[in-house]
C-alpha cells in the first residue's frame, strides 16, 4: 500500500564560525557565496582563492543570479553559485534570492551544502544565513511523489561557514518541520490522504509527540447540532468525514488554551450541487491545505517546546455531488443555533469552518487563526503574491502586517463587520451563506465566520490566496507553498499576540 506518512527528520545542519580557510571549502560540495551589491576587493579576500573567485565574478553579470558560478581547484571539484544582495533588502526579497540561487546549486550529485554570507555586518549576516538555511530545508524536502524510481536528494547535510558566531537554528528547522508537512499533506493524491487516513495520520502524530487526540465524528456532529458542517459531509458515500481535535499541553501548562489553530480540510472539493468546471477543480485535492497549515503550525510550536497551551481543530470532509448532496435553498442549523440559508455549494469551506469555530471558540482560547483557502475573490483582490487576513480586532491590523514583513509570508489585511452582514440577510434564515452577486466575497466570507465566534474570543482568518503559487513563492519551489505556518511562529514569537491583552 502506498505511504502517505512524511520523512521529517531533516537534515543534520552544522557550522564552522571564525575565519573561512581552505578547509571549509574543502569540506563541502556545493557552496552557496551571499555577497553584497558591488562587493570590494577586501571582501573577497576574507576568502579562500579569492583572486580566482574575483576574476570570475567580474567577468559576470552582477545582476544575472547566479552572478557567480565556478569550481575550485581543490579535491571534490567544490560548486561555488555566487549572488549579490542588498544589506537592507526584505524579508521577501531574502528568501527569494536564496531559493533562486539554492536551485542553481543543487542539480548534481547530492552532496554538503555549504552556505557562506560574507561582507555584511554580523546582525544582517546571522539573518541572510538563517533564511537561506530556511530556503535549504524546503528545498531539500522530498514532496510526496509515487514513481517506480525514487526521487533523489538534493543534498546530504548542511553547513554555516564563516559566521561571527553560530546560530540557534531550531526555529528555522521547525517551522521548515511544520511547513514540510503541510505540503506533504496538500500534495498527497485525493485517493490516498482521505479523510478517515488524514484523521488516522492526526493521530499516529498525536502519540507520537504526546499530543491529546479526539475525533468527533458524525453522529457525535449531529448531536453538537453541527449542521452547517454536516451539510458538506452529508454528500460523501461513506462516514469519513469527521472534526479533529488535537492538545498540547507542555509542562503546568493551563487547560484553557493560550491558542487555537483551526483548518479547512475539504479533501476534494467538486463544488457540489454547483460543480466546478474542469479547470477549477482539476487540484481541488489541495483545498484541505488550511487544515495542513494549521497542523504544520502545531506541529512546530510543539517541535520548539513552547511553554503554551494549544489546540488544534481539523475540519475533514469531502464536497461531493449524489443524491443527498446539499442544495441550494437549504436551510441548516449550526453549532449556535444560527440558520443559515444556504446559496451556492461550492461556498462550503465557510459551512465547514463555521462549526469548528463554534467548538473552538467555547473553550475561551487566548486568541484563534483559522486557515482556508477559501475564495477566489481574495486571489482577485491581492493576487497570489499575498494572503488575506482578517481580524475581530481591528488594533491588530499594524501587528498582522509587520507580521508578515518581518516573516516573509506577506499579508494584506481586509475590514469585516456588521455593514457587511447586510448583504447577508436573509427572508428565511438568519444568514445567507455567501451574496449571490459574489461582490467582496472575501469580505462577506469573512464577516459570515465572524457570527460563529463565541465568547468574544479574539480570531484572525488566514484566506490563502498565496497558497498555491505554480513556480512557489518566497523561500518554497513547490505549487502548494505551506503559508502561514511561519507566519503564525512570527505573530507567536515575534508579535506575542498569543498573550496580547486584546
Amino acid at each position: 500500500m502506498l505511504t502517505i506518512q512524511p520523512d521529517l527528520s531533516g537534515y543534520r545542519i552544522t557550522q564552522k564560525p571564525g575565519r573561512i580557510d581552505a578547509r571549509a571549502f574543502d569540506a563541502v560540495d556545493q557552496l552557496l557565496l551571499i555577497l553584497p551589491k558591488s562587493p570590494t576587493a577586501a571582501v573577497f579576500r576574507q576568502l579562500p582563492q579569492a583572486r580566482t573567485l574575483q576574476d570570475v565574478f567580474a567577468r559576470a553579470s552582477a545582476d544575472a543570479l547566479p552572478a557567480l558560478l565556478t569550481r575550485l581547484g581543490n579535491k571534490k571539484q567544490t560548486l561555488v553559485v555566487g549572488g549579490t544582495i542588498a544589506a537592507d533588502a526584505s524579508t521577501f526579497e531574502q528568501l527569494t534570492f536564496a531559493r533562486k540561487l539554492i536551485a542553481a546549486a543543487t542539480n548534481e550529485k547530492p552532496g554538503t551544502l555549504g552556505i557562506a554570507v560574507v561582507g555584511f555586518d554580523a546582525s544582517v549576516q546571522r539573518t541572510l544565513a538563517s533564511n537561506t538555511l530556511a530556503a535549504a530545508l524546503a528545498a531539500g524536502f522530498n514532496l510526496p511523489a509515487f514513481k517506480s524510481k525514487p526521487t533523489p536528494q538534493r543534498f546530504k547535510s548542511l553547513r554555516l561557514i564563516g559566521l561571527d558566531r553560530k546560530i540557534d537554528t531550531r526555529r528555522v528547522a521547525a517551522e521548515a518541520q511544520g511547513n514540510n508537512l503541510a505540503r506533504w499533506l496538500t500534495t498527497l493524491p485525493p485517493n490516498l490522504l482521505t479523510a478517515e487516513r488524514y484523521a488516522g495520520l492526526a493521530r499516529d502524530l498525536a502519540r507520537a509527540h504526546g499530543w491529546q487526540f479526539k475525533r468527533f465524528d458524525t453522529r457525535a456532529l449531529e448531536k453538537l447540532g453541527a449542521g452547517a458542517f454536516l451539510a458538506v459531509a452529508q454528500g460523501n458515500d461513506d462516514d469519513s468525514a469527521s472534526i479533529v481535535r488535537l492538545r498540547y499541553r507542555p509542562g503546568k501548562a493551563s487547560a484553557a488554551p493560550d491558542l487555537s489553530l483551526v483548518g479547512k480540510g475539504i479533501i476534494f472539493d467538486t463544488g457540489g450541487t454547483n460543480l466546478k468546471p474542469f479547470e477549477f477543480m482539476l487540484d481541488m485535492h489541495g483545498d484541505m491545505q488550511g487544515s495542513a497549515v494549521a497542523l504544520g503550525t502545531f506541529l512546530a510550536i510543539s517541535a520548539l517546546e513552547l511553554p503554551i497551551a494549544v489546540d488544534c481543530w481539523l475540519a475533514l470532509t469531502e464536497n461531493r455531488i449524489g443524491p443527498r448532496a446539499y442544495k441550494s435553498q437549504d436551510v441548516v442549523t449550526a453549532a449556535n443555533g444560527k440558520t443559515i440559508q444556504t446559496v451556492h455549494t461550492d461556498a462550503e469551506g465557510r459551512m465547514a469552518l463555521a462549526d469548528t469555530l463554534v467548538l473552538a471558540s467555547r473553550e475561551k482560547p487566548g486568541i484563534i487563526f483559522d486557515y482556508a483557502t477559501l475564495t477566489g475573490s481574495c486571489v482577485r483582490a491581492i493576487t497570489k503574491r499575498y494572503s488575506g487576513v482578517f481580524t475581530n480586532r481591528a488594533d491588530l491590523h499594524p501587528h498582522l502586517k509587520r507580521t508578515g514583513r518581518n516573516s516573509g509570508e506577506r499579508v494584506w489585511p481586509f475590514p469585516i463587520g456588521d455593514e457587511f452582514l447586510e448583504d447577508l440577510k436573509s427572508d428565511t434564515a438568519d444568514l445567507l451563506q455567501c451574496s449571490v452577486k459574489g461582490v467582496g466575497d472575501h469580505i462577506l466570507a469573512a464577516s459570515f465566520l465572524n457570527e460563529f465566534i463565541e465568547n468574544d474570543v479574539p480570531w484572525v482568518h488566514l484566506d490563502l490566496s498565496a497558497g498555491d503559487v505554480e513556480k512557489g513563492l518566497g523561500h518554497i519551489p513547490s505549487k502548494f507553498t505551506g503559508f502561514g505556518v511561519r507566519y503564525t511562529l512570527s505573530a507567536i514569537l515575534d508579535e506575542n499576540l498569543f498573550r496580547a491583552k486584546l
